[in-house]
């Protein structure tokens, strides 16, 4: 019988793997000179901006520069082609820097503020983009379920970023969302239920109800499925509007009369070139009198 191998024989604990005052999850911040060099590669990003944006990212392309110049990352606009571009630089001093830059040029030509954009600097700020035109295939009913996710001048949206902490941006197709990881997906899953003909105002009933229960800290272990509603789907019926079937006939309609039938019938076709022309001259003369108002019996013959 062969032995089983102790992988574990030779390891020793060591002082962080049991202690409760190091939080393992945390993320350390990086500072300048923490580094041992530069990045071995420069890595870019660059983004397109619609026309009627060239106007405010122009007057705050400075306050964007000034602070990704901080972190060693250089902004490029190009008016011409419509582009944001954002560099890493030998002074870089964290790796993730350019990531952040490159979620704010996003942001920023979907027209989020420029106060909203630079909270991605802080760390544990991330962002979501949601695109939520092709969750429906018919406009009007994407029109429809978008406009119910603003809701009354803005009122649905407001209690959504009070609920999660997030900053929600409708726009177009897209959707932009800022905030904590944890609330991105919850926005996520709001928005994608909405544009799926769920109403936004039962995720927003239980999301309050969540808040209160976060607060007490005696059901923080506890299920809470009992304190969330249960929504039933329920399909209403619709009338049908029967069609009335009209009767068969095998037979084609009847002929219209042509307008020489119809002279002969008034006795028209038979009058000469002249008699008709003087009618054809009566006839405006009391068109002409009856719009005026002035309608006098005039005889034709």
């Amino acid at each position: 019988m062969e032995e089983k191998k102790n992988h574990k024989k030779y390891r020793k604990d060591k002082p962080w793997d049991n202690d409760p005052t190091i939080d393992k999850w945390k993320i350390p911040e990086i500072k300048p000179g923490e580094m041992n060099g530069p990045l071995l590669a420069e890595s870019s990003f660059a983004t397109l901006f619609p026309k009627y944006r060239e106007k405010y990212i122009q007057e705050v392309y400075g306050v964007i520069k000034k602070s990704l110049k901080e972190l060693g990352i250089r902004t490029e606009l190009n008016l011409l082609e419509g582009s944001l571009t954002v560099k890493t630089t030998n002074k870089t001093w964290d790796p993730w820097a350019i990531m952040k830059a490159r979620d704010i040029i996003k942001l920023l030509a979907r027209s989020v503020p420029v106060q909203q954009c630079l909270r991605l600097l802080d760390d544990g700020t991330y962002c979501d983009i949601i695109k939520i035109r092709s969750l429906v295939q018919n406009k009007e009913k994407f029109v429809k379920r978008r406009q119910r996710l603003i809701g009354p001048n803005g009122a649905t949206l407001k209690a959504l970023e009070l609920l999660t902490d997030c900053y929600i941006m409708v726009q177009g197709s897209t959707v932009s969302v800022i905030g904590y990881f944890k609330n991105l997906k919850v926005v996520r899953r709001v928005v994608e239920d909405t544009m799926y003909n769920i109403h936004p105002i039962y995720s927003i009933k239980e999301l309050m109800i969540k808040k209160e229960l976060a607060k007490d800290e005696q059901m923080a272990n506890e299920n809470w499925d009992r304190f969330l509603p249960q929504f039933k789907k329920i399909n209403q019926k619709r009338k049908k509007v029967q069609k009335e079937k009209k009767e068969y006939n095998p037979f084609p309609p009847e002929q219209q009369p042509r307008k020489e039938d119809l002279q002969m019938q008034t006795g028209e076709y038979f009058l000469s070139d002249k008699k008709q022309k003087k009618q054809a001259d009566l006839e405006e003369i009391q068109q002409s009198l009856q719009q005026s108002g002035k309608l006098k019996k005039v005889k034709l013959f």
